[in-house]
């Protein structure tokens, strides 16, 4: 992955109903979604997930697929998956990493 795609995958998840709609799509991976469940699922109106699902297959995260007289949205993995590696590509100065998670604080200056 090349920048000028990372970047553009980034600005049009960097939305949060845009990355509300592909985290569900993700989540109903590999079989993807109509655009009615998924406006159903998030409460969204049709005119405004159509504006979102086509930000986000501009940005090829997302794919179209025609089933009969459906439509079903689906996560492009194989690119999310691109933006990953991209992203940490240089993590740790090329040094395996054993990053782990911080533990929950529980007191109230975290």
């Amino acid at each position: 992955m090349d920048e000028k795609t990372a970047v553009a995958a980034l600005a049009a998840l960097a939305q949060s109903m845009r990355l509300r709609v592909f985290r569900a799509l993700v989540g109903a991976a590999p079989q993807g979604m109509t655009p009615g469940l998924l406006a159903s699922t998030l409460g969204l109106p049709a005119s405004t997930l159509s504006f979102h699902l086509k930000a986000l297959m501009h940005a090829g995260l997302v794919s179209q697929q025609r089933d009969g007289r459906s439509l079903v949205y689906r996560p492009d993995i194989a690119r999310m998956n691109q933006l990953l590696a991209y992203l940490s590509a240089h993590c740790c100065q090329g040094e395996a990493c054993d990053v782990q998670p911080m533990a929950a604080c529980s007191t109230p200056t975290c």
